[in-house]
């Protein structure tokens, strides 16, 4: 906690706040009485849910529902009411109002020397294009979610940095990035016929940092029709921002497909997968593709499509050491979108810590008409079901960086391209490999090939520059249907670049 205001700025502090004190660093809760809190606290909460049946959360009323885009958009937490502005501590809190696709409320409350204070709804914490808005949030009590801000990219500015808002979803930046895709709490029946569920962040603790911190701790709990959870999130804005996430889940009834570690991006079109509109831009995604780690050491890399039905892909493994949605070329003339900025937008990487045991990293390729609809759903399948009665505890590390970690001298693939070879009907692949070793002569390098069904016709490498090298493969896909595409380039036995995998649709 930070050291006592001096009774000036205590008196200041007071002025037009009147639900609880500790905005301005003071402790000291007026319309509410604080309670004791701990981790164990979310831990015996999400327990309790589970053993009864899933209550949905109110709705907001219908005045704030029925609030269109452009109005609500109006509505912004009041800068002076910023949690901890002003304060020694280097993090700050503003909230967001629910309303328009915010349907219901959640809870939010921060912890300052082991108490829980509910953050404060009042008539004067929001700016509103009506009074009447104000009066009804205040009524309502409730908020959609909340930003942290910290000086992420200069000691003088405190940048917003990362959102919890909307079910289980929640984003962050590095140090020079902008927003893109997001992640989740977790993924329950993403793609199944049944249709997916869409767990819920219920409630949040944030525990104030000291004045000298740079990392913030957030709790969270989360419910669903079918399973409830405690979670802690440790964060830390750097380059790339990081967050340790511990997780425990408390099924109600047997769970056969959930998601851990679930990344949610977007992909519109780019070099192997062109825009079927007319479109200035050379390319429009979050992400380029889907990379990696598996338990055996092998570093895969999937580029991403829009496709033109659902598809959904497998990549069996067992103890994972990463996989993540990343974006490869951060040139803007990779994308010729000035407005949208998407050359700075984060990457993600998910390393899990401990056993992860076996199961499937799975991809899901959504077909979409808009940039604006997110797309693409990758995550971390377990393979046995979870259970009720059998708490399942996980971790993970999940960073927001450039791109994922490679080590030095090893290919990775910057960019995928499709055509027809010259003078013939055969489809050719292009693989734009980068970083790759300078000493390897390249007609040492042997490919490792394969399709699902058809055949190679050939493959062929260039040296573009000592560490670019492209590699054409041309195959005939024989009857009709996808094929999955394996290629991954060798040099006495080793491997030298990143597998590439794709799957292909005529």
């Amino acid at each position: 906690m930070g050291k006592p205001l001096p009774q000036t700025a205590f008196k200041a502090c007071l002025t037009g706040i009147h639900a609880v004190m500790f905005l301005c660093g003071v402790t000291l809760a007026v319309q509410a009485e604080p309670t004791a809190f701990s981790r164990q606290v979310v831990l015996d909460e999400a327990k309790r849910l589970s053993e009864d049946a899933f209550v949905p959360p109110a709705k907001v009323p219908d005045a704030l529902l029925g609030l269109d885009y452009s109005e609500y958009r109006r509505i912004n937490y009041r800068k002076k009411a910023a949690i901890w502005g002003g304060t020694p501590t280097r993090f700050s809190v503003e909230m967001f109002a629910p309303g328009n696709l915010y349907a219901s409320g959640v809870d939010i409350s921060v912890v300052e020397n082991g108490k829980a204070f509910p953050a404060p709804v009042n008539e004067t914490s929001f700016d509103t294009p009506r009074k009447e808005i104000s009066a009804l949030l205040a009524k309502v009590g409730q908020l959609a979610g909340f930003r942290l801000h910290y000086p992420l990219n200069r000691e003088d500015y405190e940048d917003e940095f990362i959102v919890f808002q909307g079910a289980s979803y929640f984003r962050a930046v590095s140090r020079g990035q902008t927003y893109g895709l997001s992640a989740r709490g977790l993924a329950v029946d993403v793609a199944e016929p049944t249709g997916e569920e869409f767990p819920i962040f219920r409630k949040f603790w944030i525990e104030r940092p000291s004045s000298h911190a740079d990392s913030i701790v957030v709790h969270a709990l989360l419910d669903s029709p079918r399973v409830s959870g405690a979670y802690r999130f440790g964060i830390y804005p750097d380059d790339p921002t990081r967050m340790d996430v511990e997780a425990t889940l408390f099924p109600r009834a047997p769970l056969k497909h959930v998601g851990l570690g679930a990344l949610t991006s977007m992909f519109y079109f780019g070099s192997i997968d062109r825009s079927d509109r007319p479109d200035y831009r050379e390319a429009v995604y979050d992400s380029t593709g889907l990379a990696i780690h598996t338990g055996s050491g092998e570093r895969l890399w999937r580029p991403l499509s829009n496709p033109n039905d659902l598809q959904v892909s497998a990549f069996m493994d067992k103890s994972p050491k990463g996989f993540g949605l990343i974006l490869r070329d951060r040139r803007p003339e990779a994308f010729e979108d000035q407005e949208a900025g998407y050359h700075t937008r984060p990457s993600a990487w998910v390393v899990p810590r401990g056993d992860w045991g076996e199961g499937h990293v799975q991809l899901v390729e959504i077909p979409t008409p808009l940039e604006t609809n997110d797309n693409i759903v990758a995550y971390w399948r377990p393979k046995a079901p979870l259970q009720p009665g059998m708490p399942y505890q996980f971790s993970y590390r999940l960073t927001w960086p450039n791109d994922n970690p490679l080590p030095a001298g090893f290919g990775r693939v910057r960019r995928s391209a499709y055509g027809l070879k010259l003078g013939t009907e055969y489809p050719q692949m292009v693989i734009d490999y980068r970083g790759m070793p300078k000493n390897v002569p390249i007609k040492e390098i042997k490919f490792d090939r394969s399709v699902s069904r058809g055949r190679i016709v050939e493959v062929v490498a260039q040296r573009v520059d000592e560490e670019h090298m492209r590699v054409f493969l041309t195959f005939e896909p024989g009857t009709a249907g996808p094929v999955e595409i394996r290629i991954q380039p060798k040099y006495q036995g080793a491997a030298v670049g990143e597998t590439w995998l794709y799957r292909w649709t005529s």
